[in-house]
Parts: C-alpha cells; structure tokens; sequence
C-alpha cells in the first residue's frame, strides 16, 4: 500500500471510531452562547425528540410539515403546492424504525469510506474542450431492470446529469441513484471534471470551485446527442457550487428542466474560512492531495507544489491552487467574487429542491449555514430540510436506496406532470381565443348585413338623386 494510502485507512478508522462511540462525544459547529439552537433536535442530555417541532427556528415562516418529521421550507406557488402534495404522499419520507445507521456521523462515514461495491455499467466518453482540456462522462447503460419505466411521455427517457461532489470521488449513493434513475425510466450521466476519477489532466489546468464553463460545453454536447429529451441535474454536497453557478450564467438557456442538489454547500467562502470538523477537513484535504499527486510534475509550472501538498487546511489548499499561482496570481476576495455559487442566483430560471439535514456535520447547523433568504423570497428554489440524514447520507435499511433519491426523482415526476398541464392551460388558453375571435369577427360582418335600409347610404355609395 502506498504511504497515502496507509494514512487514509488510519484517518478513516479514527473517523469510524468516533462514530461508534457516539455522536455526542464529538459535537462540532457548537454554537456560541445565546446563539439558536435547534428546537427540533435533542438537547445533550435528552434521548428522544418531541414530534411537531421543525428542524429549525428560523423557518418557522413559511414551512409547511411533511411525514417523518420534514419540512418544506419556500415561497408560496402553484409550483410549490404541487411540489407539497407530491412530498405528502410519498412513501419515501415516512419513518422507518430507528437503526444503527441513526447517527449523522455513521451515516456520513457509510456515504463516503464504504466501498462502493458492484456498480453499475459504465460507458465512458471523453469530451475535448474549447481549451484543448478534457472531462469525462461515464453513460450508465446497465444493468437494464425488467419493467423499466419511462419518464417521458413522448417515449424518450430523460437524461439525468449527475455531479459528484468537487473531490471527485465516486460514492456509494451517487451510483445508488443512478441504478435508481436508470431503473425508473432515465438515462443517467455522470460528470468528471479534469483530473478527477481517472479523467486524465491534458493541460496543466484545473477548474475551479464554482466556474461553469466546462459543465457548459458538457451539457451542449449532451443536448447535441438527445436533442429532444427533457434534462434533469442532480449535484451531491460541494458539486451543488458547479450546478448553481451553471443555473445562475445560463439563466433560462441552461436546458434544464429541473435540479437538486444534495446536501449543498451554499455558503462556500464562509464553509472555508470556518473549517471543518478536523476529522473530516483532514480526510478531504489528503483525498485531494492524493489526486493532485500524480499530476505534481505537470503542476509545477503553474503553482507552487512544495506549498501545496503542506497545505494543512482545504481553505490554503484551494487559495494555493487557484489564487497563489505562478501567470495570474489573484486575491481571496476576487477568487471568490467569480466562483460564489449563488452570485447570479436571481437569474436561476430553473426549479431547484435542496435537501439537507439539520445534523450535518459537515455543513453545519441549518440556521448557520443555510440562506434562509433564498427560499423565502425566489420561487424557483425549495428547501427539504429534516432531522437526521447526515452529510449526503439521508441512508436507511438495506437494500433500500437512500430515501434522498426516491424523492428528487419522485419530485422531477411531478415537476414533468406540473409543466406538461401548464403548456396544455396554455394550448386551451390560445384554442380559446383564436376561436372568440373568429366569433367576433363573424358576429361583426352578420351585423352589417342586417343593418336597416336607412343606413344603406352609409353602406353603399350611391344617391338616389343620381337614377333620375
């Protein structure tokens, strides 16, 4: 085993350890005193939770509950009571009974140290860029499941566009969803960015944290092969950055019908500047150390890679690799005014549904870390908030995927269902008109056909003074 393999097995069984011997043992993101607390969540001394609360304080405005002690959190819509009525009667949120996997670190450390086992078939695509670089999109094309339903009702399934998180690892639940998605009538694709799983680094040249523009190229190509099929995307934990980035530049021409985003980091430069957990900023920090490795040589002309692998926290590793380097050298503050994920939020012209827990520990506390603004005031984004889920878990008895998946599927069923009755109101709408005016138009020639003779002067031109 190699020495960065050796450290990351240690790293991952104190992190394992921690887990087993409880969660309350190891409590970050404490917030400071006099600060909100979770009412929904149990106080350190208190076992079991009181049923009826929400998972925070601040969304008391404008929530409305949904089973298993959930919450929908956005501004009121037709768009969002059908979104409601679609997460009620989902079987997916209802409560199942309390295992071991209960723990926001076991569901963690399931998600992101298991290894992922048989998976599904994969057909890899390397897409050359503007740039000469190049990213990789692995088409799931097996196994096909009996019964395969279709999502469309014109009979092309849906393409959905899956995006990793920004370490570029390939977890348990990113290909649970798309044996899910593949099962349930879609196309799954799954982006890599630039050197991340296998997708080799061409040009010394990485993307940075919230830069849309290779996801642009990818996403025209996709289009460019299913033409007329609908677009889903879904991004798990720091990958939201990409997507948002990408819904927020793209506006109404992204292509995309509908998006979710799990576990999302939204507030980006203060999720760096604070830190994580040490456990959990350790084991991301070497995990991209382990990446970047086999790249050193041709990485040593645009950075500086002696400074980069000491890099003792993910906020010196990221202003190193991008802000520190060697042609253009910018600041933290300019690095973060291009990449923020939500600098062009108010453009977003896509439905977005965000799911978190309230006992993330690697987000954070919801009222921390979530802008709660943002749900309150745009009505294209939704926020799933419920208590227990972990960091991308959202896990429950096996075989059973994650309950996160059956739902943002379950949601694009409805968002389809949603826009298909909007476009036929509309085509009733236009059918309408066109045929009150043509009644208008008949009613006004029948009139001047039956209007009396003393205004045949009016009608016809001639006098009778004319005929003596």
């Amino acid at each position: 085993m190699p020495p960065w393999g050796a450290a990351l097995a240690l790293l991952l069984a104190v992190l394992t350890l921690f887990s087993l011997l409880g969660h309350r043992l190891w409590r970050p993101w404490k917030p400071a005193v006099g600060a909100r607390t979770l009412p929904g969540a149990p106080d350190q001394d208190e076992e079991e939770e009181v049923d009826g609360g929400g998972p925070a304080d601040q969304f008391s405005d404008r929530r409305e509950p949904l089973p298993g002690g959930c919450s929908l959190i956005c501004k009121p819509s037709a768009l969002a009571q059908c979104l409601l009525r679609a997460l009620r009667r989902s079987a997916a949120l209802e409560p199942g009974p309390r295992s071991w996997l209960w723990g926001p670190h076991l569901q963690t450390l399931c998600h992101f140290v298991l290894p992922v086992g048989p998976g599904p078939e994969l057909a890899r695509e390397y897409l050359q860029l503007a740039d000469d670089g190049l990213v990789a999109l692995d088409w799931v094309v097996g196994p096909c499941a009996r019964g395969r339903r279709v999502t469309n009702a014109g009979g092309l399934p849906a393409v959905l566009l899956v995006i990793p998180s920004a370490w570029g690892r390939l977890t348990r639940n990113v290909l649970g969803l798309c044996l899910l998605a593949l099962e349930r009538g879609y196309y799954p694709v799954i982006f890599h960015r630039r050197g991340h799983h296998g997708c080799p680094l061409v040009s010394p040249r990485l993307q940075p944290f919230g830069d849309p523009s290779d996801l642009k190229e990818a996403v025209t190509y996709i289009r460019f092969r299913h033409p007329a099929a609908p677009l889903f995307a879904v991004s798990e934990g720091s990958g939201s950055a990409l997507l948002l980035s990408y819904l927020g530049e793209c506006g109404s021409s992204s292509y995309v019908t509908g998006a979710a985003c799990i576990s999302p980091v939204l507030r980006c430069r203060e999720w760096f500047e604070a830190g994580l957990p040490w456990p959990y900023e350790r084991g991301f920090l070497l995990h991209q150390k382990i990446v970047l490795s086999r790249y050193a040589t041709a990485l040593e002309d645009t950075v500086d890679t002696s400074k980069l692998f000491r890099s003792r926290s993910l906020r010196e590793f990221e202003e190193t690799l991008f802000c520190h380097t060697k042609s253009f050298p910018i600041s933290w503050d300019t690095y973060w005014d291009r990449n923020d994920p939500l600098r062009d939020v108010d453009e977003a012209a896509v439905p977005v549904l965000c799911i978190c827990s309230a006992d993330d520990p690697v987000c954070g506390p919801p009222d921390h870390t979530l802008p709660t603004e943002l749900f309150h005031s745009n009505p294209y984004f939704f926020l799933l908030l419920s208590r227990h889920g972990g960091h991308c878990g959202f896990l429950r008895q096996e075989p059973l995927p994650a309950w996160s998946h059956e739902v943002i599927l379950e949601s694009f069923r409805a968002l389809t269902e949603f826009f298909r009755m909007e476009e036929r109101m509309k085509g009733l709408s236009r059918r309408r008109a066109s045929f009150l005016g043509g009644r208008r138009r008949r009613g006004t020639l029948q009139k001047r056909e039956i209007s009396p003779s003393s205004n045949l002067e009016e009608v016809f031109s001639w006098k009778r003074s004319y005929t003596r």
